[in-house]
């Protein structure tokens, strides 16, 4: 994991931003900035927030030093893409930039890419190859290089990529950082210069789980500046399962890795199972054939739609790698370029097949960590390797959190990727909390309806599956006040039916507090059988949520339980 300076300390933001600047001198790696604001500048934004927080305002993350990579926008500095001759001065800021900003976050500056991002390497920049945080030698990954790279040196708190191939994931396996890839859209892409723009999602790079998914969860939302953001559906699943089903791919689709990545990768899949994960081998290569599309098919024509034009003037600062790419992009066909999206969209289909009754594919991030002289020597069929795994996502509308797995036997980083279709992104958060031994997930999706539960539905019990199905997030233990009171019915299988009788009338009967979607609270109700129902529960803290209650009818001819004050606590008594 990085070292350097810790993490954020909003008490004193000003502290911090020094603390920042005595960093980028003491690790002097001017390859990672392309725009680095003044000192006293952002000092200055630090003490007027040290001024609010003193007045007692609310900022999620006040203090949060963030470095934003140089393809997306931040007013007042120059957005290059990483070509001197492209480069112009934005009068707004992205969207997203704009909400971590609000949110009480600084920007540091404007960091290094592989030029337009077009790469995976980090060094295909007339700005210099950014090299690796822990070894110098080696490639910092890209094309979001800078941006990781100034959070694994310990100067940023955040750093904020791009992600079209995997870009906000390879240079996070590389220094055993954290980067996540929300679902397509959700972090609007407005301000940012596009690869593929049907393709490219805005990412964040974090030393921990938690600051990634915090920030992402401030930049997340719809943007009407950009015609592809998109809103959290009414179905999404709010939580893993306790025992998620993981797919992983089959020895022979892993013949890419490298021998220590292999066996690093075997000890990842135990370590995953050792947290009550279900783990099945299958057969990835539908999802692998798919990723050649984005750089072998017609999909590229993309990229020469953003930048094809400019390139043809043949700037001086172009790196040919990257304007051979694009250029070579000009002679795909529309007819190609329509039949490699049918292509998608069958491939599509059968990876929503492949992956049926999974909650995530668990993948290697990628295949090796070349040198900056090997990529030099062979900078296509290397860079081609290292988006083995990732080049798919985008392309099948998938997210991706990518975390650090186990090392390899001589000690190097090496990564991994929990990948789920879309807008599931909260159940791979959850996985990979679970794989970095983290207590509590943090929330990306806070949203839906509370529903308190008081029998079958409660964990260990015959129906809580439907819960888990439905993608419901367990809250805590909760009590109702004392005005409700609790019966045995005569069901298949066995329920307590609540009931209201008044202030005073009852007792406070024990269950649980879960979260689950809108829509999978009207699936609940679509499909509840009789004597159950709906309603309001007023809990013992004074809230009102949605619970399930019965008839009374029902209840008038069950038996009388409410002395034992719990269901759980019925049964145990009854057996």
């Amino acid at each position: 994991m990085p070292s350097g300076v810790p993490g954020n300390t909003a008490a004193d933001p000003v502290a911090r931003v020094a603390a920042a600047y005595r960093r980028i001198a003491d690790v002097d790696r001017p390859e990672v900035w392309i725009s680095l604001r003044p000192q006293p500048e952002v000092a200055a934004e630090a003490a007027g927030l040290a001024q609010r927080l003193a007045a007692g305002e609310t900022l999620p993350l006040a203090g949060v030093l963030v470095a934003v990579k140089d393809n997306i926008d931040v007013a007042g500095l120059p957005t290059t893409a990483a070509c001197p001759e492209f480069t112009y001065l934005p009068e707004a800021t992205a969207a997203a930039i704009e909400r971590l900003v609000a949110a009480g976050a600084l920007v540091l500056g404007k960091t290094n890419l592989d030029q337009f991002a077009t790469g995976l390497v980090g060094t295909r920049s007339p700005y210099g190859a950014v090299r690796n945080a822990l070894d110098p030698e080696l490639v910092s990954g890209g094309s979001s290089s800078g941006s990781a790279v100034a959070v694994a040196l310990g100067i940023a708190d955040i750093g904020i990529g791009t992600d079209t191939a995997g870009s906000g994931r390879v240079p996070a396996a590389l220094h055993g950082i954290v980067g996540l890839k929300a679902t397509l859209g959700v972090i609007p892409a407005h301000g940012t210069v596009p690869a593929c723009a049907d393709y490219d999602a805005v990412t964040v790079f974090a030393a921990d789980l938690d600051s990634a998914v915090s920030a992402a969860a401030v930049m997340a939302g719809p943007e009407p500046r950009d015609p592809r953001s998109r809103t959290w559906p009414a179905d999404v699943r709010l939580a893993a399962p306790l025992a998620p089903r993981i797919a992983v791919p089959r020895p022979e689709d892993l013949a890419p890795l490298t021998g220590p990545y292999r066996e690093a990768f075997a000890r990842t899949v135990a370590a995953v199972a050792d947290t009550g994960a279900k783990t099945e081998e299958v057969d990835v290569s539908v999802l692998l054939d798919a990723a050649l599309l984005l750089y072998d098919g017609a999909i590229v024509a993309e990229r020469h739609a953003a930048v094809g034009a400019f390139l043809a003037t043949e700037p001086a600062g172009a790196d040919p790698t990257v304007a051979a790419i694009i250029g070579a992009a000009r002679e795909k066909s529309g007819s190609a370029f329509a039949a490699d999206l049918d292509t998608l969209a069958r491939a599509k289909a059968a990876a929503a097949d492949l992956l049926r009754g999974f909650d995530a594919l668990l993948l290697p991030t990628t295949t090796e960590h070349p040198s900056i002289a090997a990529v030099r020597a062979d900078p296509i069929g290397i860079n081609r390797r290292m988006g083995t795994y990732t080049n798919f996502c985008n392309l099948l509308d998938m997210s991706a959190v990518a975390v650090p797995g186990a090392m390899t036997t001589d000690g190097a980083p090496f990564g991994v990727m929990l990948v789920t279709p879309a807008f599931a992104d909260q159940v791979a958060i959850d996985i990979a909390a679970r794989l970095l031994g983290l207590q509590n997930a943090p929330l990306l999706v806070d949203r839906g309806v509370d529903l308190a539960v008081f029998g079958a539905h409660l964990r260990g019990q015959p129906l809580h599956w439907q819960l888990e199905h439905l993608g419901a997030r367990f809250l805590g233990a909760v009590r109702t006040s004392d005005a409700y009171r609790l019966t045995a019915l005569d069901t298949t299988p066995p329920k307590p039916g609540l009931v209201r009788y008044g202030p005073g009338r009852g007792a406070p009967i024990e269950g649980e507090l879960f979260r689950i979607s809108a829509a999978g609270l009207g699936a609940f109700l679509a499909e509840l059988p009789a004597p159950m129902a709906l309603t309001s529960v007023e809990l013992a803290d004074g809230r009102d949520v949605v619970g399930f209650t019965c008839t009374y009818d029902a209840a008038a001819a069950a038996t009388d339980i409410t002395h034992h004050a719990s269901w759980r606590t019925y049964l145990r008594h009854r057996s």
